[in-house]
């Protein structure tokens, strides 16, 4: 028998090692060590408020015993593996109506590498969360706010909001974790008038915020006028007069109306109040030469007006009295106090409260392609006569409430959002609320056409249901939307709370 020379036996030895294994998984190391493979798939489901196990991660191939572990950054920080057997877990329970992942999609990227004598392997793993039906309930997200009026999304897709408190702070808060920052967002304290129903009232962030951090403030300046003003945000807080776009005399501190918001087009568009006083003695919701009773449009983005430091915005061509007759900023008239108001932000819609006098509470309704309408006051109350006159070419509200204190009754209407967020069952209901009389009740928004006017019996009585497990929603001065579509509730008493879905049960 011959021999085979020992150098031969090391060489097919060293040349099989080499050789040996999957090569998917990455680079072997450490002179020719086996290469790593997984065997566990890319994908994972996960129901939401769950524990245990989400993935598990497996690999084959190298020397010695395989070890786990995550990458770093992004939604590898969400998670906790078990290094010896490749159990992935979630650190805190996932939430599907608020996901914590990086695009707030409820997909969590983690990588997960694999590693065995100088051997190593990497796979991204995509963990979606998937939703579990329950209740629908308010959280509290935060608190220790000084009369808070609305809320909006940062602007960031960070998850943080920004609190519009009526003294003339805007502060950052993040709902998750219930922290306010320390820098305002705005501060304009030495800015405004305060006594009544004045103060900071709106605020409303350019389509354009992300790349130039202009927004726009509705507030009552020192003299009492309506302002509406631009400012820049800055690491260190706006503050300041800004740069003054619109100011509105008004005669009274109360019925400011207060609202802003920008439309899919582009514009600006401001509820302005009837001027005040009782009945609006001075009759300025039905006189299209004023600005006050009025729904207002204007475009930001340029300066017909270069001469007037007052008037620093072009008029849309589509407003109805942009070349003739009336005042060319309106874009609908015939109200009392539209103090709340949103965008559908599906469609485009546009849906007023209108705080009324002494009989009714009304929401009223625009489709985004309709300028001009007249919602009637104040020769309506809703559907009501209030001081007489002509109903010809009169629009009604799409729903209305009698004031009273009965559970589908109030005396100040808070108008809210088409809801279009993440709790599945709540979506496309036209959910408000009433300011004195502390309830929030629901619509369905398909149920809402114009030309029809809904009464009460056709609201969900929610506020038993959306009792927040700690806190108490008072007085609700806004309901407001972040930059998910989340739906948040704003209370006078200085707390904010978000809808969400909690498990039956709990």
């Amino acid at each position: 028998m011959s021999r085979i020379p020992l150098a031969v036996v090391l060489s097919l030895g060293l040349s099989l090692a080499a050789c040996g294994g999957d090569d998917s998984g990455g680079g072997g190391g450490g002179g020719g060590a086996p290469s790593l493979s997984f065997t566990s798939g890319g994908t994972a489901s996960f129901g939401e408020n769950g524990t245990g196990t989400a993935y598990t991660a497996a690999a084959t191939g190298g020397s010695g015993a395989i070890t786990y572990s995550l990458g770093s950054g992004g939604d590898n920080a969400l998670f906790s593996i078990d290094g010896t057997s490749g159990a992935l877990t979630f650190k805190a329970a996932p939430n599907f109506e608020w996901p914590r992942d990086s695009n707030r999609d409820n997909i969590y990227d983690v990588t997960v590498t694999a590693s065995a004598g100088g051997a190593s392997a990497s796979r991204t793993v995509a963990v979606t969360v998937t939703d579990r039906s329950g209740r629908v309930a308010l959280r509290r997200v935060g608190e220790g706010f000084t009369q808070p009026l609305f809320v909006t999304g940062r602007g960031d897709n960070s998850g943080k909001v920004l609190v519009v408190q009526k003294g003339g702070l805007v502060r950052v808060l993040d709902p998750l974790t219930g922290v306010i920052d320390a820098t305002a967002f705005l501060d304009v304290r030495d800015q405004i008038a305060t006594d009544g129903e004045r103060g900071l009232l709106g605020l409303a962030l350019a389509p354009d915020f992300s790349t130039t951090g202009v927004f726009y403030a509705y507030l009552t300046a020192t003299n009492g006028a309506i302002n509406i003003r631009r400012y820049t945000a800055t690491a260190a807080g706006a503050s300041g007069a800004g740069d003054t776009l619109l100011t509105i005399a008004h005669p009274a501190n109360n019925h400011n109306g207060g609202w802003i918001a920008f439309d899919k087009n582009g514009l600006l568009v401001a509820a302005v109040g009837d001027g005040g006083g009782g009945g609006d003695p001075s009759g300025n919701a039905q006189n299209t030469n004023v600005l006050l009773g009025k729904i207002l449009r204007i475009d930001v983005r340029s300066d017909a007006y270069p001469a007037d430091p007052n008037r620093d915005y072009a008029i849309p061509m589509t407003n109805p009295f942009a070349s003739m007759g009336g005042a060319p900023e309106i874009w609908h008239w015939g109200l009392r106090n539209p103090f709340r108001n949103s965008f559908d932000r599906e469609t485009g819609h546009l849906y007023i409260g209108d705080v009324g006098q002494s009989a009714i509470e009304e929401i009223n309704f625009a489709s985004s392609g309709s300028p001009g309408l007249n919602y009637g006051w104040n020769i309506l109350e809703g559907t009501s006569f209030y001081a007489g006159g002509s109903t010809t070419g009169l629009t009604p509200p799409v729903a209305q409430y009698a004031q009273g204190t009965g559970p589908l009754q109030g005396k100040s209407v808070t108008g809210g959002y088409v809801y279009r967020g993440p709790v599945v069952s709540m979506r496309a209901q036209y959910v408000f609320g009433d300011f004195v009389n502390k309830r929030m009740w629901s619509i369905p928004v398909a149920n809402m056409v114009q030309g029809t006017t809904l009464a009460n019996t056709a609201f969900t009585d929610r506020t038993t249901a959306f009792a927040p497990s700690a806190g108490a929603v008072g007085s609700i001065t806004s309901f407001g939307e972040d930059d998910f579509a989340n739906l948040y509730v704003v209370d006078f008493d200085g707390e904010i709370f978000l809808m969400d879905e909690v498990d039956e049960g709990a």
